[in-house]
């Protein structure tokens, strides 16, 4: 049956994603285990459907303005396609139903570990594609299908990596792309990757549909809203939260004890609010010097008349 807490969670995960472009998997489908207890097999398989019937509204504009790299879109599929498909026909080896929800519960934990290092990282990362110029790019392909195989296998397992960890793979393999270019085939690349784990899932999985369409019910509004915001979203504050909120999902879904996972994830605010302060204090002088700069130049060209 529909449910419209799940769509309201739905709504709060899709408002996320349309405001930091990140994937919605590597938080919609902890919050499926963590807080509505389903088996971490339903989650991702119910997950990854509901992202496939997403993922085309981006890719498409991407596609259109021509930001999409067509030789790195084509050898990340040529990877990440058979892939995907492949990994849910490995969790299905793996036998017995207690057994899969185990390993898939265990992966989940380390890909969002991971993702959640590629949010420390890629700022730094896009700070370096920003200062350099841009040049000809020459494709890597094997490396980029190994990113493919990478990004696919995961996904095809867990949900998480379609936006979140291959973005950071190509950063680190393309330093010198343009970041829209890079998003841009991200994206595009996405469509049919996110396609063969769903349709793997379908087959393989244990997908519900009602739990799809609760899912799509909020996350889609809440990307739109998200959307409009993302532009005046302070970064220093919503980055630092992700994190904690990764890492502790992580940690839970490991093994982790609850008091352990609070001591760490109260450890990590601290660190985050002291971050985001800091980073709130730079941007307000910022401000303040600009403002200050302004205000002075009518006065010098007045005085220089």
């Amino acid at each position: 049956m529909f449910d419209p807490i799940v769509a309201l969670a739905g709504l709060l995960v899709g408002f996320v994603v349309g405001l930091t472009g990140m994937g919605g998997g590597a938080l919609m489908t902890p919050i499926l285990v963590l807080l509505f207890h389903f088996e971490p097999l339903v989650a991702v398989s119910s997950d990854i459907v509901a992202a496939f019937v997403m993922k085309p509204v981006g890719g498409a504009v991407h596609w259109r303005r021509g930001t999409g790299h067509r030789g790195l879109v084509l050898w990340l599929m040529l990877g990440s396609i058979p892939a995907a498909f492949a990994g849910v026909l490995l969790l299905r080896s793996f036998g017995s139903e207690q057994v899969i929800q185990s390993v898939v519960k265990n992966a989940l934990g380390v890909a969002l570990l991971v993702v959640a290092c590629g949010l420390i990282v890629r700022p730094l990362l896009q700070r370096q594609v920003r200062d350099e110029p841009p040049a000809p790019l020459a494709v890597a392909r094997v490396r980029t299908l190994i990113i493919g195989v990478i990004g696919g296998l995961v996904v095809g397992i867990t949900s998480v990596g379609s936006g979140s960890l291959m973005i950071v793979m190509l950063l680190i393999l393309y330093p010198r792309m343009r970041l829209s270019q890079m998003v841009g085939t991200d994206l595009v690349q996405a469509i049919p990757l996110v396609g063969s784990a769903a349709l793997a899932h379908l087959i393989f999985g244990d997908f519900h549909f009602s739990l799809t369409a609760s899912i799509l019910v909020g996350s889609i509004p809440g990307v739109f809203v998200g959307a409009r915001f993302s532009s005046r979203a302070p970064d220093y504050v919503i980055r630092p939260a992700l994190i904690v909120v990764l890492t502790a999902s992580a940690l839970k879904l490991l093994g982790v004890g609850t008091l352990l996972v609070g001591v760490v994830a109260a450890l990590m605010t601290l660190g985050a609010v002291a971050f985001s302060v800091t980073l709130g204090h730079r941007a307000a002088r910022k401000r303040l010097l600009a403002a200050e700069r302004e205000a002075s130049a009518p006065m010098l060209s007045n005085g220089g008349g």
